[in-house]
């Protein structure tokens, strides 16, 4: 049940990238981002129980999510930075971030092929993740 209602939010969400703009979609991109290391971050903490089945369903969205963010020229075209979090950086090195998208999609197709088994193999692979995560933001966003 829980695959099913995962992957029908992720089709939601896809729909609704599908007829919105590149500021729009990448928000929602990294929304849906968070939302999914949220859910794990609570299965890492011991907030929840952990669920094998969940764990990977989470990731395998997280991947689906990391290979639509290495559009880097579509979702963060030329003079699309508006009032967002995304810093000017981007842009000036443009090379730089689209090393950091395919750096945190390895980290996360790794996690994907070695499914966490139990919540120490989960924390694991949530540090790397984080730390890719933090890498990018650190350079790449600016905090409102």
């Amino acid at each position: 049940m829980r695959r099913f209602l995962l992957s029908l939010s992720t089709l939601a969400i896809i729909a609704g990238v599908a007829h919105a703009g590149p500021v729009e979609d990448r928000e929602a991109l990294m929304k849906e981002r968070g939302r999914l290391m949220g859910e794990l971050g609570k299965m890492a903490k011991g907030e929840v129980a952990f669920d094998a089945a969940a764990t990977l369903a989470a990731l395998q969205t997280l991947q689906a999510n990391a290979e639509k963010g290495l559009d880097v020229d579509g979702l963060w075209p030329a003079g699309s930075q508006g009032d967002t979090e995304a810093s000017p950086k981007i842009w000036e090195d443009n090379a730089g971030f689209k090393a950091e998208s395919e750096k945190y999609k390895s980290v996360v197709d790794a996690a994907v092929a070695s499914a966490p088994a139990d919540v120490a193999g989960l924390q694991a692979a949530m540090g790397s993740m984080g730390q890719e995560c933090a890498a990018c933001h650190q350079t790449y966003r600016v905090k409102k």
